[in-house]
Order: structure tokens, then C-alpha cells, then sequence
């Protein structure tokens, strides 16, 4: 009988290097005399937890390809072996605290290091080019957290530290276009190129094109930041991470009014939304980190694994991009996003 059992399934079928792999298996044998290990492209995983029919593996770092073959071994016996796709590492030293933007002009991704509020910084955003460049932007904003572009390409920024929403400029200079937002982190675009800007403290604002914003709707207060996304519908989506492990996120139709869209996740961040409307956060399900995937009819998934996600974008080439509080990964999936 071969050690190393079978490999019925991996779950999920995604991730980025340090997330937590579920193996489900059978007839492994788990032998501390003889070996036993879960190998992924032949590097052994460390394991969370290990049984007969069920191994629970982090996933390793550095890659070749995409594409990662895991199999299992037991007293010298190897398994068949699985496919899981595992994203390859863009940047890193960042501090990322919201989704990262794809510019529409070139497909260059901007990134932040955002600081602590109030930290001074002497670099605090990143433009990320196609071909793999990373450029110092020479903007500056002191503590940059939402980055979102318009219809017409142009680029704005929300800094935490002075309340307001910056547009920056072709020549990379930081113009301030909204102020006395309180403490702005989210910000959004609907499809009419209405832009919504969330203050932590607990005010969703609507921002007119002179740049005038007005009280959108009001929630409760987020411990680090609201994370904002339109829906096909023209409806606002709004997470608030708290302190709970079983937090909710919004929905906050045209007029304003607040409802329970789905509940159930711990600190839920960054939102995207795909064509199909199937809705991507970054948050914690039933004790399991990454990428969720909340469905049209609301059921929930754990999509990708990955530790300390904090939000994600989709780029024209079906890409999802997934940043880490100090890491951004590029994963192909044939999945598009809205707004491209």
C-alpha cells in the first residue's frame, strides 16, 4: 500500500506564498519515524495540521511558474500529485492599507507606502510599469490611502492625515480637490463618475466634479478605514473592519439608505467586483484568510489564501492583483473586473 495516500482535493485552487492550503486526502499515513511531509514543486510546506485524510499546508515562496504541483509523501512512498496556481511577487517594502488601482492609460499599477498617520515619509507612492519597473512617484502626499482613477483616466488620492482627496496631475504633482473629509481613507467611482470618499469616523461623502463634497450616508466607525465599490447596479458597497470577527458588509443604494448585504466576515477590506458581479474580498471566512468570493446569490467562498491581505484589483488581462499589507502578487485567472 503506498504511504502517501491520495489526493482527493486542494482548497482553494489559488494562493499566494504563506497562505493556508487545505489538502483533503486519503490513506496518508503519518509516520514521525518514517517522514511524512506535503511538497509544493519540491519544496516541503510547513503543516499546520496532519491526518489520514486531511493535511493543512502554508504555502512557500519563489516559484518558477504559476502553475505549483503539490503532492504528499509518507515512508518513502510519493502520491499522486494536484495543481494549485500560486501568484508571483511584483513588489514588496510597501504599506499598503487599500486596494492598489490599475491605470487605464498604460495598465501601470499604483501602489503606496502609506506610514502610520502623521509618519513623514520620503516616498509614499509607487507607479508599478507593465514591464515590471518599479518608479518612485514624485508626489507628495503624507499618508496616501485610497487610489482610484476616474472615467476620464485622471487619478485621485485620499490622505488620512489632512481629510481631503488629491488629483494628481500628469507631471505627478499632488492638487488638493475635496477637503474637510475627517479622516478619508475609501474612495469610489459609479459609472456616471460620481466619486464617494469614506471618513473612518463614520460619514460616507459624495464628492460633486467641482470638487464640493456633501454627507452621503452615515455608519458605524471603522477602527482603520472604509473600503468603497460600485456594483453593476450603481449601489455603494461599503466595508468597515472592527475589532469583531464576524463583521458585515454594506450596501448603500442611490438615495442613500444602508442595508446588510453579507455578514458573517472577519475584517473585511479591499472590494472588487468582477463583470458577472461576483463580489472579491479581502477578509477572514470561518477562520480561513485571503480573497473571499461572495457570489450573485451571496454564498461565500475562500478563493485565494493568503495572510494580511489587504485589498485587490483585476487588470485587462484577467489578472487578479492581491496586496499584502507590505507585498503585491499577480495571479492569472481569466476573471475581468468592472469598470475596465
Amino acid at each position: 500500500m503506498n504511504k502517501a495516500g491520495k489526493i482527493l482535493s486542494v482548497n482553494p485552487l489559488y494562493a499566494i506564498p504563506g497562505g493556508e492550503v487545505i489538502i483533503e486526502c486519503e490513506g496518508f499515513v503519518v509516520n514521525q519515524e518514517a517522514g511524512y511531509g506535503c511538497f509544493f514543486d519540491g519544496q516541503q510546506a510547513r503543516l499546520v495540521g496532519a491526518s489520514t485524510n486531511r493535511v493543512i499546508a502554508i504555502v512557500p515562496d519563489n516559484f518558477d511558474l504559476p502553475e505549483v504541483e503539490i503532492y504528499l509523501e509518507s515512508g518513502g512512498d510519493r502520491s499522486d500529485s494536484a495543481t494549485i496556481i500560486v501568484g508571483s511577487k511584483l513588489a514588496g517594502d510597501l504599506h499598503i492599507v487599500a486596494n492598489p488601482a490599475i491605470d487605464p492609460n498604460d495598465e501601470s499599477l499604483v501602489l503606496t507606502r502609506s506610514g502610520s498617520r502623521g509618519q513623514s515619509l520620503p516616498v509614499t507612492m509607487f507607479r508599478l510599469e507593465s514591464d515590471g519597473y518599479l518608479q518612485e512617484m514624485s508626489t507628495d502626499i503624507l499618508n496616501p490611502t485610497g487610489v482610484a482613477f476616474d472615467s476620464q483616466g485622471q487619478l485621485f488620492v485620499t490622505n488620512r492625515s489632512d481629510g481631503e482627496v488629491c488629483q494628481i496631475n500628469k507631471e505627478e504633482e499632488s492638487v488638493p480637490y475635496a477637503t474637510d473629509l475627517g479622516i478619508a481613507t475609501g474612495i469610489a467611482f459609479d459609472k456616471n463618475g460620481i466619486m464617494c470618499v469614506g471618513d473612518r469616523s463614520g460619514t460616507i461623502y459624495r464628492v460633486s466634479g467641482f470638487g464640493i463634497p456633501e454627507p452621503f450616508t452615515t455608519l458605524e466607525p471603522s477602527v482603520s478605514a472604509y473600503h468603497l465599490a460600485f456594483d453593476n447596479a450603481g449601489n455603494l458597497l461599503v466595508c468597515a473592519p472592527g475589532l469583531s470577527s464576524f463583521d458585515s458588509i454594506h450596501l448603500v443604494n442611490k438615495e442613500g439608505v444602508v442595508s446588510r448585504f453579507y455578514h458573517g466576515l472577519g475584517r473585511p477590506q479591499g472590494l472588487a467586483f468582477d463583470k458577472q458581479g461576483n463580489l472579491y474580498v479581502a477578509a477572514c471566512l470561518r477562520g480561513r484568510r485571503g480573497i473571499v468570493k461572495i457570489s450573485v446569490d451571496k454564498q461565500a467562498e475562500l478563493y485565494v489564501a493568503g495572510m494580511n491581505v489587504i485589498g485587490l484589483c483585476f487588470n485587462r488581462k484577467g489578472e487578479m492583483i492581491v496586496a499584502t499589507n507590505e507585498t503585491v502578487y499577480q495571479l492569472p485567472m481569466a476573471i475581468f473586473g468592472t469598470l475596465l
